[in-house]
């Protein structure tokens, strides 16, 4: 009787238990989280999401909603001062809100011209109301720094930073680094800022805070500052307060590669000959835009046997420059042209065996080696500002120099 008797008290506590857990388990259940868009609660329509396709227009996707000819008429007029429907373009997004009853009416359509802006077009009172609207957007901060194991472009692609930093890069050190004789194994760091839609969607590179590249030994730092704080003029100085910014860039072409140096006598390879190549030339794939790599004026543009199709800039009463083999050139003889403006292509025009630009220098009338010249710099910062600017760039730099181990 005894045993029975426990029997009966152990099963009724496994079901007590059971019961128990039953009640825990449906306790820490936690209900599904409703989305909210675009200032709407979704659970409160039947939504639709879909992309414009060919032939779509904002009128026959209103038409498909069971909506007539006639009020669709009314409701372009009415909205045509604030959103254009004319201007919906293919592949681009948009979301109808429906209601959840049986007739599934239209209640609210969106329209993403871009990932940052969309158009509200309620239907929901007589009264239409439209409105654009932009995302809200959160600037993040970050730095990356290391050693070059690739290319700066495949460097700044695998930290996920998209492309147009390494252009902007680029630009900044034109005048001090030849970024294709960047090896692997300098160091380097970079501090920048990133923006983000609703705080999570990557939109790009907004502004570059500081960086530097070691560069055949040697760190080159760069650092934005307005001299005048009331203007929006950003240069870019050294640690040192001295510009980066050179009389002359460093190369016509950006992320090209050198094929044949300056040299007094090198096999010519179309003329089979000994001779004296007094120009450096940069191979890069045909239709590569070609940059003055200073302001001047176009002194000679044409076509020669040799040169091809060609341009020479004149930039002061002491150097000129020339540029060789173009496929396209996209100045003329007398205009002015500003430094790195682009005044012709990349071909093979002449006496060429493949795409490049042949690129010439004179000095005082004679022809010289660009890379062993010693080029102006650009103006030096006042003595009133640079106080002010090293203090500006200390947290910046040590910040850099940490990431890299300097």
């Amino acid at each position: 009787m005894k045993q029975v008797l426990l029997a009966i008290i152990v099963l009724f506590s496994l079901i007590s238990c059971n019961k128990s857990e039953e009640i825990l388990e449906k306790e820490i259940i936690k209900p599904a989280v409703k989305k909210i868009e675009f200032g709407f609660k979704y659970s409160d329509f039947n939504v639709l999401q879909d992309t414009i396709k060919k032939g779509d227009t904002f009128g026959t996707l209103l038409e498909e909603q069971n909506i007539g000819e006639r009020e669709v008429y009314d409701i372009i007029a009415k909205v045509k001062d604030t959103f254009d429907v004319r201007t919906i373009r293919i592949n681009k997004p948009f979301t109808m809100l429906r209601s959840k009853n049986k007739k599934n009416d239209l209640q609210v359509f969106i329209y993403q011209p871009d990932a940052l802006n969309y158009y509200v077009v309620d239907l929901r009172d007589t009264a239409v109301v439209v409105y654009k609207k932009t995302k809200p957007i959160t600037i993040k901060r970050r730095t990356i720094g290391g050693v070059l194991k690739e290319s700066l472009s495949e460097t700044l692609g695998n930290a996920k930073i998209e492309g147009a930093l390494a252009s902007k890069i680029s630009k900044i050190y034109a005048y001090s680094i030849d970024f294709m004789k960047l090896k692997k194994g300098d160091r380097f760091a970079i501090t920048f800022t990133e923006r983000f839609i609703n705080d999570t969607v990557y939109d790009g590179v907004e502004e570059l805070e500081a960086s530097f590249f070691e560069y055949k030994g040697k760190i080159i730092y760069a650092f934005p500052f307005a001299q005048n704080p009331d203007s929006d003029k950003i240069e870019y100085y050294d640690e040192d307060g001295k510009t980066l910014k050179n009389f002359f860039l460093k190369s016509p072409i950006k992320f090209s590669r050198i094929s044949s140096r300056f040299s007094t006598s090198r096999f010519h390879p179309v003329q089979h000959r000994w001779k004296a190549h007094k120009g450096t030339d940069y191979a890069a794939p045909r239709g590569t835009p070609i940059t003055a790599t200073a302001g001047g004026v176009v002194e000679q543009s044409g076509f020669t046997a040799g040169n091809g199709n060609f341009v020479k800039v004149k930039h002061n009463g002491t150097y000129s420059t020339q540029y060789l083999h173009m496929s396209k050139i996209l100045v003329r003889r007398g205009q002015r042209v500003s430094q790195g403006q682009v005044i012709g292509l990349v071909g093979s025009t002449g006496l060429a065996t493949g795409p490049h630009v042949c690129y010439r220098f004179w000095k005082n009338g004679v022809q010289v080696d660009a890379l062993r010249l010693k080029l102006p710099t650009g103006e030096p910062m006042s003595g009133r500002n640079k106080d002010r600017y090293i203090k500006t760039i200390a947290p910046l730099k040590f910040q850099l120099d940490s990431v890299a181990n300097l």
